[in-house]
């Protein structure tokens, strides 16, 4: 069985990245198709991808690709139809919801797309970028995202199977492609080794960590906000979006350090050597982050929406908050202090999300649509 992996480019390495490079695992032949590929920006990560067959589109041949990242979303359909997939028996779409990578000419081949959110930008969820406040740029996007709705949902319609990566997709799926998807929770590490846990990285529980992909929707900024008004130790990881992370720096109180980004050793330290994990995203598609701090007993203290309320058990693993303002947080950090949280009930819950179940599901879930 020959398969071939589609995804939407490779420059930074967050949640889909992890999904990826897992697939790969599953399938060390399958070539990974893509729109470009930059290694210089995935920082520590970047050894991960070494030995992948990587096929990036005739993009990868311009010297500012870097800079064309967003614009490529109005010709990624041409990009992905240009590929050749008349040698696979299965093509895997890995869709992170920055393009339409599904527009793909499959020939023979059954199409099988891991969904991680339909386009937040086509379908009215929060994006990193504030678009919408020029209204020059608000009024051509909106024109630019009538054309490429139609687009995803065509393409939509070739793909033979979804998988979403959780129910809160699922639904999404159903509602703007009329599809039904079956749901595989992406792959976390949740059995991390002993060397990990006793990292030299920062050994005490008197802060409070957020981090990941620092990006507006995350609302990181409210996080930092609360906690340098009320005088919280905060320790935040990750790498910024565009000028988000200068805008977070300004607003961040002497109780708040900027870690950068880490690696996957360093990263499940801090979370185990940290009271809680602070997650406030809005309409998340899954996030991982908050699996990963329970993995190593740590309580997350979660914004309640999108797929973090498959993850947390609220009052046994963490606690939700319903309001993104600095009040409602500043309250479920009072309230965690005051409520006793199991480390193995969070390691237990994490474990549903592991690796090797993801693998597992896949495996079965591909070779009964062929065999």
């Amino acid at each position: 069985m020959k398969i071939a992996i589609v995804h939407d480019y490779i420059k930074e390495y967050g949640g889909a990245e992890r999904v990826l490079e897992t697939l790969h695992e599953i399938y060390p032949d399958a070539p990974i198709f893509t729109s470009v590929y930059l290694p210089k920006y995935l920082g520590p990560h970047k050894k991960r991808f070494k030995k992948m067959d990587i096929r990036a589109s005739f993009l990868q041949n311009l010297p500012f690709k870097s800079k064309l990242i967003s614009p490529i979303r109005l010709i990624a359909p041409m990009l992905f139809r240009r590929f050749d997939f008349s040698k696979f028996d299965v093509v895997i779409v890995s869709a992170t919801g920055a393009y339409t990578p599904n527009a793909i000419n499959k020939n023979n081949a059954v199409q099988v797309c891991y969904c991680h959110t339909p386009p937040r930008y086509l379908y009215g969820f929060a994006t990193a970028r504030e678009w919408k406040n020029n209204i020059v740029f608000r009024i051509l996007g909106e024109i630019a995202n009538h054309f490429l709705r139609l687009t995803d949902f065509k393409s939509s319609e070739t793909v033979d199977y979804f998988i979403a990566n959780s129910e809160n997709v699922r639904r999404r799926i159903q509602k703007f492609y009329k599809k039904d998807a079956k749901v595989i929770y992406p792959p976390v590490e949740t059995n991390p080794k002993s060397k990990v846990l006793k990292s030299k990285k920062i050994q005490n529980t008197k802060y409070y960590l957020a981090g990941g992909r620092l990006a507006r929707p995350k609302h990181i900024d409210l996080i930092i906000e609360t906690c340098s008004k009320n005088d919280i130790p905060l320790k935040v990881f990750g790498k910024a979006f565009a000028g988000y992370g200068k805008e977070l720096k300004n607003i961040a109180g002497p109780t708040v350090e900027f870690l950068g980004e880490v690696t996957d050793e360093e990263k499940l330290a801090l979370m185990k050597n940290a009271k809680a994990f602070i997650f406030a995203s809005e309409d998340e598609d899954f996030g991982i982050t908050p699996v990963e701090a329970m993995s190593v007993g740590t309580p997350v203290i979660a914004y309640a929406s999108g797929g973090v309320l498959e993850s947390v058990i609220d009052g046994k693993t963490g606690l939700f908050f319903n309001e993104l303002t600095v009040g409602n947080i500043r309250k479920a950090i009072e309230k965690l202090q005051k409520t006793k949280i199991n480390k193995q009930d969070c390691i237990k819950q994490a474990q549903s999300f592991s690796k090797a179940r993801f693998k597992r599901e896949i495996k079965k879930f591909v070779e009964a649509r062929i065999n």
